[in-house]
């Protein structure tokens, strides 16, 4: 708890810019920093584990058995670190995943990012540049949250899913489907 007073200063930065990425390595480095990637990589395969167990809506694992039946090349795009959602794309055969990237120092978490923080705009950017690295393909792309309709808006079909009342509102002028899923 007393490496969390170090996020403070990043919590009232976040309050004053709304810096989500800084907010996030700010908590990374003071949860996680110093921590030996051997040590990380055994709490991922527990946390992925779990995850699929328990944690994956039964109308997510339909879904990605549907595009799998089509032949459909899967990619994950997300903000959240690259400490586990690389395993989760792989534990779910998703042929590519795009994150936020951490940094390591060795074998050790340092938390910072080392790319921007894969998130709105951001999310868009990289999803348009999986779009120009296969254009032969029609892409069908999936988000649960309002900063998820900038690239939703960009895919053939996007699909806002258990979105906010909000987020369903502005998918709706965005030509976006909205679904709920259990």
């Amino acid at each position: 708890m007393a490496r969390l007073a170090r996020v403070l200063p990043a919590l009232a930065r976040f309050a004053l810019r709304g810096d989500r990425g800084e907010l996030k390595a700010a908590l990374i480095e003071a949860a996680l920093g110093g921590v030996p990637r051997a040590e990380l990589e055994q709490w991922t395969a527990q946390f992925v584990a779990t995850l699929l167990a328990q944690g994956l809506l039964a109308d997510a694992r339909t879904a990605l058995e549907a595009h799998r039946r089509q032949g459909d090349s899967l990619a994950l795009l997300s903000a959240s670190p690259d400490l586990y959602v690389p395993a989760i794309a792989r534990a779910l055969g998703f042929a590519e995943s795009m994150c936020t990237g951490v940094e390591w120092h060795d074998d050790r978490l340092i938390g910072r990012l080392v790319t921007p923080n894969r998130r709105g705009a951001e999310k868009a950017r990289c999803f348009d540049a999986l779009r120009r690295l296969h254009p032969e393909l029609q892409a069908v792309a999936y988000g649960n949250a309002e900063s998820d309709l900038e690239h939703l808006a960009l895919a053939d079909r996007g699909v806002l899913v258990n979105g906010s009342a909000r987020a369903r509102r502005r998918a709706a002028r965005l030509g976006v489907a909205c679904r709920t899923w259990r």
